[in-house]
């Protein structure tokens, strides 16, 4: 199944409930302090069957960029329909290009992609609540938990685009020494389809 009958729309029109988990277009600041406006308009997925077959980009799945564990907090949340932000084929086709570049698989930690806004781990805060962040533990037979391989692919992913920021090796905040992390920054997608006007 391709990515085109993913079926788009405006998070201001989900349920309450819904709404109150994803908070569509409202602010969050971030960690720096700087002021981003959440993921409005969201792609509509009705099963995990249907989350897997439809592939974003030759070699990923959304169900690869969407797999989250127990610590999605909210029961609702855990169940279908899910909502992914629309800006999640921009990450699908960064890490095409990634993936062509190191000639080998890449393999996405559970909550290394898209992480609702009330998600245990970083909440509103984190980038991945845009899905223009992915949290890459493998590439081919190469785990990532050593300063070398880290370093290696950070450097080959920063070279593809000005717009991605990769997470250097190191325990401090905003280092990683149990993964790649690669981010897009605070995209935000808007479908042809949808309209931005309140």
């Amino acid at each position: 199944m391709r990515a085109e009958v993913l079926r788009a729309i405006d998070g201001l029109n989900l349920p309450d409930d819904y709404r109150a988990l994803l908070r569509p277009g409202e602010t969050e600041t971030d960690f720096q302090g700087n002021v981003h406006q959440l993921p409005r308009f969201f792609y509509e997925i009705g099963s995990w069957q249907e989350a897997r077959e439809v592939r974003m980009a030759p070699h990923f799945t959304l169900a690869e960029l969407m797999l989250v564990d127990c610590r999605e907090a909210k029961l609702l949340l855990s169940q279908f329909p899910h909502y992914v932000p629309c800006a999640i084929v921009l990450l699908a086709r960064f890490l095409e290009d990634f993936r062509r570049e190191v000639d080998a698989p890449v393999f996405i930690s559970a909550n290394g992609g898209y992480r609702s806004p009330a998600h245990q781990i970083g909440g509103a805060k984190s980038i991945h609540a845009w899905g223009t962040a992915a949290n890459i533990y493998r590439v081919g037979d190469t785990f990532l938990s050593e300063a070398k391989p880290i370093e290696r692919y950070r450097a080959i992913a920063a070279s593809l685009s000005p717009a991605v920021f990769v997470r250097a090796f190191g325990p401090e905040r905003g280092q990683t020494d149990d993964h790649l992390h690669i981010d897009l920054g605070f995209a935000s997608l808007t479908p042809r389809e949808c309209s931005e006007a309140s």
